[in-house]
């Protein structure tokens, strides 16, 4: 087996057994021997300081006095060599013949190196560092990943001996030195606030290891925690002196120095070196562009298979993109950089596929034909004849062909050279797949960066530096097309009047954005409009609707329902707007829109669908299918919630799902596309639905990662419903409101909105808001301490829930009402009441919601000073929280399992908890924020690392006293000791 101390040298062994196959061991945690996934018994401590004597051995024999020495040291029992020997008669026992082999009065294991965890874990170590030295970052981390993951506890746990002991010790520095490689590459490729809270733990457990603390440093520095970084330094300082009487090593104090001059260079992860520019030479080919820009990974993919194009029979590459992407830019660039390996000559065509009449390939053929010496008495009629010609007078040389704005592949075939050494840059608007060979290329917009360097080399870098804003805002406007960019810039850049700003106002008007951006006889507009007189009927339809919707992308399944097509019938149609490049594959199933393209649709829509009715119902059928799947979500993840059933009736179908994992994941994939959906449909006859959508989706709210975009639509929701006087509408977008602005934290605004819904709620005898309003306002009081007026709503809650015969809500209700008893100090009414909702939700077989009562029910417990059964309630919340994606709500039970392990004086996990509600996020936004970080200060005072939780404290004293909190008079107690020291 493999030493750790160096690398493995490997050594001539006997021949083993076949019988060995399936035998492993593990020394990375108690010594143990598994035999085709079954364990063997591996007998008493000092049977197993044997084994693990030989395993640590690398196959070299181990002689008895040797053995003896490991297990006993230097007081060895009387009859050591006659245990030794009966020891190694036992483990020959459970082993397979040949492994454990006598030899020079002494022993040996026998087998593959990969049968020991250790070397496997040192195998994965050794890779990793080669991935790292090579750049790859992301294999590096997985790899040390998996080498750590083969711990199981200490190792050689429980094996006694002085050897063990010094082999525990040495392996304990390894697996710190693998994890502080591992943090070292979390930290290069920017995921600070995820290593935050194990360097917290990890500095805990080992606070005299200086490159734990650096780490943290940089770690807290990159989140934004400058202060706590500065802290985390003077706490080690002072350990250091105190413990060991030393300074900080030399990088420590740097680091300091840099924190302190808050250098931007820290700031950043590592970053990958800059592509190198490509050579451009201009040939017999159209001329570059001067002010080329980007396309980095492309230019070498293409430059890469032109310099290997000699010794193969033919290198073709084909570039598809929608019109204005740039192909003929980058094809005339990558053909001028690749001349050196073409000596014979460069021929160009323009095939004007995009046009409506296209190159003829005889004709073309005629063109190459006269270019490469062939006299006109000597050019055939036929096209057949031309090119067999054409490629007899290419047979020997090496000659670069760009075929430029190809129609399809039949045109450009014959076109191709037979013979090696030549190659073809074909560009179209259209996929060719079907042309044999063809490396294909699907080239995209630019960069933001690439789109702001060109519009600065077009425009002048003076104007641009002044308004930088403004300049990212044109090239967002632009779409970041290439040939958008170009338009926009050479007219800002010939009039000089202007100012950026200006030409930023005037591209922000989406209706007028296609108008503006034509400069001379160059166009967007144009350039689409050629793709789209090329479309059959049925295309240019699904082209025109689907531009109507507003989401990020759109789902095969949402397609469909907009053109009200078959499945299969939409995939032919959507599949062939790809294969024009007007619509965009953004992974299997789903479908985009360049934004400009967007727009033409649009105005193709509005000019050409008739009758115009047919525009809204295809809004209304998205509206519908986003409606009608979102319910069953939602009825999937409550069973027995009331709420589908007060839900407004839809005239289209939805998904149907399997299970609850496709159901989810459904419901997130389509975030962007749900919301973005909402607020396109806030209009007469769809309001009601459009509110309705946003109740069925509140798992997005709560999930964290959609929040913003949930909350901009609720807003948008509520107002619409307000103008369009809808009582009913308004009322559940109040409720919905109001929730949102609880989850962040803005109890006051929250409380308006519940108060005004629940007005509205007796107006409309909506059941829905009469039951969610007072369980809302219920939530809020508790969370601002006014208890009597929560158990007042929440009570109401319960009885319009029960009125309702919606168990799931009652049981939401009870929960809610046993917070509120507890902080009331009626401690056994409100584990009673908590345990009331667990068993409904039990009972209903509701995963998600049965993790809300486990959670109040583990808040009660800790009140009640039941901190086991707490952190067991926690704990499976915490577990069924991650399984369903409920961010927010996991960084939230962090929290309180934080607040279980401090009130239990265990401050180092409540640190390493805190720390991930932090990371994480929480329910309550801010103000929780503050919460976690208050606690966060408590536990690393108790490890005495005061200054970095003064720090702490001083964070959360700021977002208390900005928001008004009780809490604010608590934390300033705490720093009141410290500030006066």
């Amino acid at each position: 087996m493999d030493r750790v101390d160096g690398p493995r040298v490997p050594e001539q062994r006997a021949p083993r057994p076949g019988r060995e196959g399936g035998l492993r061991f593990g020394v990375l945690g108690p010594v143990r021997a598994w035999l085709g996934g079954d364990p063997l018994p591996s007998g008493s401590p000092q049977q197993r300081a044997l084994l693990a004597a030989l395993l640590l051995r690398d196959g070299r024999t181990a002689t008895a006095a040797e053995l003896i020495d490991a297990i006993w040291g230097d007081e060895p029992p009387s009859q050591a060599l006659a245990a030794v020997r009966t020891y190694a008669s036992r483990l020959r026992k459970v082993l397979p013949p040949g492994v454990l082999v006598s030899e020079s009065g002494g022993y040996a294991i026998r087998g593959r190196p990969e049968a020991l965890d250790l070397s496997v874990a040192q195998e994965l170590a050794a890779a990793a560092e080669k991935a790292r030295a090579a750049g790859d970052r992301a294999q590096a981390r997985a790899l040390l990943g998996r080498s750590l993951g083969l711990w199981d506890g200490e190792a050689l746990a429980s094996v006694p001996g002085p050897y063990a002991e010094a082999q525990r010790v040495r392996l304990e520095e390894w697996r710190l030195q693998l994890v502080e490689t591992r943090l070292d590459l979390d930290l290069e490729v920017g995921c600070h606030a995820e290593a935050v809270s194990e360097l917290t733990a990890l500095t805990a457990a080992h606070p005299l290891r200086e490159r734990l603390r650096e780490l943290l440093m940089l770690a807290l520095y990159r989140s934004g925690r400058q202060a706590e970084a500065l802290a985390v330094y003077a706490d080690t300082r002072r350990l250091l002196a105190d413990e060991l009487g030393v300074d900080p090593r030399p990088e420590l104090s740097r680091l300091q120095e840099r924190i302190l001059r808050a250098d931007a260079e820290l700031a950043r992860p590592v970053e990958e070196a800059a592509p190198a520019p490509a050579v451009s030479r201009p040939a017999q080919l159209p001329a570059t562009v001067p002010d080329f820009t980007g396309r980095g990974p492309f230019v070498r993919e293409l430059s890469d298979r032109l310099a290997g194009a000699e010794g193969s029979v033919m290198a073709v590459s084909a570039l598809a993109g929608i019109g204005g992407v740039g192909k003929t830019t980058l094809a005339v660039h990558v053909a001028h950089a690749a001349r050196p390996y073409f000596p014979d000559g460069q021929l160009y065509v323009d095939l004007q596929g995009a046009g409506a009449r296209a190159a003829e390939p005889e004709t073309v053929l005629g063109a190459f034909l006269r270019a490469l010496g062939t006299p006109d008495s000597a050019i055939p009629d036929t096209l057949d004849e031309r090119a067999a010609l054409y490629r007899s007078t290419l047979a020997g040389r090496r000659v670069l062909l760009l075929l430029d704005n190809a129609r399809d592949a039949a045109q450009v075939r014959p076109l191709l050279p037979g013979t090696e050494g030549c190659a073809a840059l074909v560009t179209s608007r259209v996929r060719m797949v079907d042309l044999a060979g063809a490396h294909l290329v699907d080239l995209d917009v630019m960069s933001p960066e690439e789109a702001l360097q060109l519009f600065t080399k077009i425009v002048g870098a003076e104007r641009v530096s002044a308004e930088r804003e403004a300049a990212l805002d044109v090239v967002a406007s632009c779409g970041f097309l290439p040939l958008a960019i170009r338009i926009a810039a050479s007219r800002l850049a010939s009039r000089r009047t202007w100012t950026v700003s200006v030409l930023a106002a005037k591209l922000a008007d989406e209706r007028r954005r296609l108008d503006e951006l034509q400069a001379g006889d160059l166009a967007v507009k144009a350039t689409f409009e050629l793709g789209y007189g090329q479309l059959e009927p049925a295309q240019a339809r699904a082209f025109r609707l689907l531009g109507l919707a507003d989401g990020p992308d759109i789902s095969l399944a949402a397609a469909a329902a907009v053109l009200d097509l078959p499945t299969h019938e939409a995939e032919d149609l959507l599949e062939s707007l790809v294969d024009t490049s007007l619509l965009e594959s953004a992974a299997p199933g789903r479908y985009r829109f360049h934004d400009l393209v967007r727009l033409y649709a649009r105005a193709c829509a509005e000019r050409d669908e008739q009758p115009p009715a047919e525009r809204e119902s295809a809004m209304s059928r998205l509206l519908d299918f986003y409606l009608a799947t979102a319910a069953r979500v939602y009825a999937i993840e409550r069973p027995g919630d009331r709420t589908v059933h007060h839900l407004e009736p839809t005239g289209y179908p939805g998904k149907v799902f399997t299970d609850d994992e496709e159901a989810l994941d459904w419901l997130h994939a389509e975030a962007g596309c749900i919301l973005a959906c909402v607020q396109q449909s806030l209009g007469p006859g769809t309001l009601r639905r459009a509110v309705d959508l946003l109740l069925s989706s509140k798992d997005l709210a709560e999930s964290g990662s959609s929040s913003r975009r949930y909350k901009a639509a609720t807003l948008a929701a509520r107002d619409a419903a307000a103008r369009a006087a809808d009582t009913h509408a308004e009322a559940r977008a109040r409720v919905t409101l109001a929730q949102v602005h609880s989850t962040a934290g803005l109890f006051d605004q929250a409380a308006v909105e519940a108060e005004r819904a629940a007005e509205l709620g007796e107006r409309t005898n909506d059941p829905w808001t009469l039951s969610n309003a007072p369980n809302e306002l219920g939530i809020i009081a508790n969370c601002t301490n006014r208890y009597a007026d929560g158990e007042t709503y929440l009570l109401r809650a319960v009885t319009a829930f029960r009125e309702d015969g919606n168990r799931p809500g009652e049981a939401s209700a009870l929960c809610n009402l046993s917070r509120v008893v507890a902080s009331m100090g009626r401690t056994a009414d409100a584990v009673d009441l908590a345990r009331q909702g667990v068993a409904v939700y039990d009972e209903l077989g509701l995963t998600l919601r049965l993790a809300n009562a486990r959670y109040a029910l583990g808040i009660v417990l800790t009140q009640a000073g039941r901190f086991v059964d707490a952190l067991g309630e926690l704990s499976q919340a915490l577990s069924i929280f991650q399984e369903n994606r409920q961010r927010l709500w996991e960084g939230t039970t962090h929290f309180r399992i934080a607040q279980v392990h401090l009130a239990s004086r265990r401050p180092a996990n409540a640190a390493q908890h805190a720390e991930q509600a932090l990371a994480t996020g929480c329910i309550g936004g801010d103000w929780m924020q503050a919460n976690a970080l208050t606690l966060l200060g408590r536990a690393l005072h108790s490890l005495g690392q005061a200054g970095r939780a003064q720090a702490c404290w001083r964070e959360a004293l700021a977002v208390y006293e900005q928001s008004g909190a009780e809490e604010a008079v608590e934390v300033r107690r705490l720093l009141s000791p410290l500030q006066a020291a």
